[in-house]
């Protein structure tokens, strides 16, 4: 199945593990394998990486791009599901979701459940802002 894509003017995608930055005018072009893609707005840098959440995240993120260290970071995954899940049980529900996908290889519908596990670490952590 092949898969249009469209560049706006010097935005970053990774296809395949390569990082490929877009000149200056809009490109369009067709993936016609199956490779993992990331857009430029999925794609997290380590440095961002500041949360718990966000590290699985970024743990993932390796998971999809580059197959060849997976287990180093299905290690780190672990881990920090392990310790997300102690600190915040309630977290249990969205990690159980994130890890089923992570075990299935789907490593681009894991990463759009960790977007939804970003948003609660941000909800709980501005409850106890509130309340400090």
């Amino acid at each position: 199945m092949s898969l249009k894509l469209r560049l706006k003017p010097d935005e970053k995608i990774i296809i395949g593990g390569a990082v490929i930055h877009n000149g200056a005018k809009a490109s369009e072009f067709v993936v016609e394998n199956t490779v993992p893609i990331l857009r430029q707005k999925d794609i997290m840098a380590e440095r961002d990486a500041v949360s718990p959440a966000r590290r699985v995240y970024f743990a993932i993120q390796l998971m999809y791009i580059d197959r060849d260290n997976q287990v180093d970071y299905h290690t780190r995954y672990w881990d920090l599901v392990r310790d997300i899940a102690a600190a915040a049980p309630s977290t249990k529900s969205i990690l159980d979701k994130i890890s089923e996908q992570i075990v299935s290889g789907d490593f681009y519908q894991a990463l759009k459940l960790t977007k939804k596990l970003i948003d609660y670490e941000e909800e709980l952590l501005s409850h106890v802002k509130k309340s400090l």
